[in-house]
């Protein structure tokens, strides 16, 4: 192992011609938010989704990924430079304080090179290097001569995450009072959500990367929309409630929901024979919002999906009160819902009709039925061989609408999948509506 002192460089061809190792981050002191940035030959970035952290673990080549850290560590990037396409020309490795206080408070730190168990360099700095700074550049691996190089950096910025982002080519809109634009808004609002998920809801943290990872897959990892939750309160659910199913199914859409979006919840709405609009679902309150909700909302008697549907769209889209729509309107971002029952409904041609008018409309309708089934040898094609809900089935193939504004699947129980199988499911006709609903002008 090599250890470097500020500004050496150290070649990586001989150390690791594959390009694969990993980054670790250790801080003493401080609690650090620790992020990966890359840019291009003039040292700005290339595109914010070269910004790897928590929120957002992946680089679109799948070249950086922020992990968990191990040895110590509080946190990890893993490289592979040959993914890396050539307008990424360093990744530079940084900390900005969470919270109060100044580096010059922190106790001590490393970062460190390491392919698989092998250390390969390690970088140490302490409070005494810096002062009043709030962010920090650690450390950069750069492009050098057709080959990779890494740099023990050290690099203090007394205005913390914002001075980052300038450093790296964020603008700040100075006739705006300084606020930053949206690049830095944007990447503010992710780590604001990071530190919160870590904070009030960890038992999310490894969903929200999953759910990270599915999205990446079908090319929606900056995508930004609008997460509903619709559950069935009808008598036959009890059994599921109480397990605490329905439970960890709604922290799963929770997860999906802080990728969508940065305000860390999801609109929730309960329905049997009537329909409930309880407060959001939030990092704050998500523990135990399941088995509070039913608590002051009862199992029912009766299923209506239609007036559920009626109730959900008169909420995003008031100006029609869920009624008759038969002209396109337009939205900035689309509604995600996901709608969860365990039988069928005594209301079907109000269900069919809300279907039909909610197609001029940005909702995409994720149905989910709880029952046995019909079971394929493969578990994830079993979703789509299901016989137990045959309106749920017909609602899938409607005729008569602006769209195709919903997908259908059915599990024997909301555990039944894997989390990513599961947010591989919720994705599988979702990419393609939004290509339909941007042809017929449905989002803005």
């Amino acid at each position: 192992m090599e250890t470097l002192s500020k500004g050496q460089r150290l070649p990586l061809a001989n150390l690791v011609p594959d390009g694969v190792l990993q980054v670790g981050v250790a801080a003493q002191g401080l609690a650090l938010d620790v992020a990966c940035f890359g840019l291009d030959a003039n040292g700005k970035l290339a595109d914010e989704r070269y910004m790897t952290f928590f929120n957002q673990p992946r680089t679109p080549c799948g070249g950086v990924e922020a992990r968990a850290g191990s040895g110590g560590d509080m946190a990890e990037f893993a490289l592979q430079l040959a993914r890396l396409p050539a307008g990424i020309d360093r990744l530079v490795v940084t900390a900005a304080i969470d919270g109060g206080g100044v580096m010059s408070q922190l106790q001590a730190g490393h970062v460190r090179l390491q392919a698989g168990a092998r250390e390969l360099a390690r970088f140490a700095f302490a409070g005494s290097d810096f002062a009043q700074e709030k962010a920090v550049m650690l450390a950069e691996i750069y492009r050098k001569d057709g080959g990779w190089r890494c740099m023990a950096v050290g690099q203090g910025f007394n205005g913390g995450l914002d001075a980052l982002v300038r450093h790296f080519g964020g603008e700040v809109d100075q006739a705006a009072s300084a606020a930053p634009t949206a690049v830095s808004a944007v990447m503010q609002a992710k780590i604001n959500l990071e530190k919160r998920v870590e904070r009030e809801a960890p038992q999310l943290v490894s969903l929200v990367k999953q759910a990270g990872v599915s999205l990446q897959k079908v090319g929606l990892l900056d995508h930004r929309a609008k997460v509903c939750l619709c559950l069935d309160i009808s008598g036959s659910m009890g059994r599921l409630y109480k397990e605490g199913l329905v439970q960890r199914f709604a922290e799963r859409i929770l997860a999906l929901g802080c990728k969508f979006d940065d305000d860390g919840e999801i609109d929730v709405f309960l329905f049997g024979k009537n329909v409930h609009h309880p407060a959001p679902m939030a990092l704050s309150n998500c523990n135990t919002y399941v088995g509070q909700a039913i608590q002051r909302h009862p199992l029912e008697g009766d299923t209506r999906y239609g007036a559920a549907m009626q109730a959900i769209r008169a909420f995003y889209f008031p100006d029609g009160a869920g009624g008759e729509r038969t002209r396109p309107v337009a939205a900035e971002l689309p509604v995600y819902v996901m709608f969860v029952t365990d039988g069928g409904t005594s209301d079907q041609a109000t269900t069919e009709k809300q279907l039909r008018w909610a197609s001029h409309e940005p909702i995409f309708w994720q149905f989910m039925g709880i029952g046995k089934g019909r079971k394929s040898k493969s578990k994830f094609l079993a979703a789509f061989a299901d016989s137990d809900f045959p309106f749920l089935e017909k609602l899938d193939e409607l005729q008569g609408r602006l769209v195709d504004n919903a997908n259908y699947f059915s599990v024997s129980s909301p555990d039944e999948h894997s989390d990513a199988e599961l947010y591989d499911l919720l994705m599988t006709e979702y990419p393609g509506w939004l290509k339909l609903a941007r042809g017929k002008g449905l989002l803005g």
